[in-house]
């Protein structure tokens, strides 16, 4: 059974704390498709990252949370293995004022296979999932290793996951941060262009997605979860949370 975090601040004690949170942030996982066994994996590891980071996370698979006041006291909202749809047109035009109001959105795997029937959702990801062959290890190409995203992360990092094919490729239209050896593995109809990693300045905020971490081994591996803190830390970059 699957139980929903709802709305739930992650509220650490016995531990240091810093006087003013540097961050707070909104963890959504939401799910209306495919429920991803991963998802309690990847809120556990998010909340350490919190702890190590000074954050304040808030987790919630509520979509009535999308609301102009609650949102605004966030500097990033993280959709983890978000699937089909679940806001409404209300809490649509919630997370539209949030970014144009310099919040920032960090995807994480299946936020690509969610809101196909809202097209800015589309463009915030910068692509929807598509397909994808059975698990296995591939080589993720590092494109931009000046970026603190990929600070540390292989120049070439071969590592298992579920490997997305997107509906279309989104290079020209985003910052490619990493992408897929094709040769490396086999079942992907996508090209020999494919990205896996990418963010994006949009309509006054920010936007970071990565395609890894459908595994519950993701959550465990350091080098992930450096890339996701980071890629969190980036989309946080424009926020005039007061």
């Amino acid at each position: 059974m699957v139980l929903p975090i709802l709305a739930c601040a992650a509220v650490l004690t016995g531990l240091p704390q810093a006087s003013t949170p540097h961050r707070s942030i909104l963890v959504f996982s939401g799910s209306k498709g495919f429920r991803h066994d991963s998802i309690p994996n990847g809120r556990a590891a998010i909340l350490n990252l919190g702890i190590e980071r000074g954050w304040t996370i808030t987790f919630s698979e509520d979509a009535n949370i999308f609301q102009p006041k609650k949102l605004q006291s966030f500097d990033a909202i993280v959709f983890l293995s978000t699937t089909g749809k679940f806001l409404d047109k209300d809490q649509e035009k919630a997370l539209v004022g949030f970014i144009h109001h310099g919040g920032g959105y960090a995807g994480i795997h299946a936020a690509a296979d969610a809101e196909y029937e809202w097209p800015w959702y589309g463009q915030l990801v910068g692509a929807w999932f598509a397909h994808h062959p059975a698990q296995q290890v591939a080589e993720v190409k590092i494109e931009d290793t000046t970026s603190p995203i990929t600070q540390g992360l292989p120049a070439v990092w071969s590592r298992k996951d579920e490997w997305y094919d997107y509906k279309v490729d989104p290079r020209d239209k985003v910052h490619v941060l990493a992408s897929l050896n094709q040769s490396s593995y086999t079942g992907s109809t996508m090209g020999a262009d494919h990205p896996i990693m990418w963010s994006h300045e949009f309509e006054g905020g920010r936007s970071w997605y990565t395609g890894m971490g459908h595994t519950q081994e993701s959550y465990q591996d350091p080098l992930y979860l450096k890339m996701i803190a980071e890629g969190i830390e980036w989309a946080c970059g424009n926020s005039k949370r007061k």
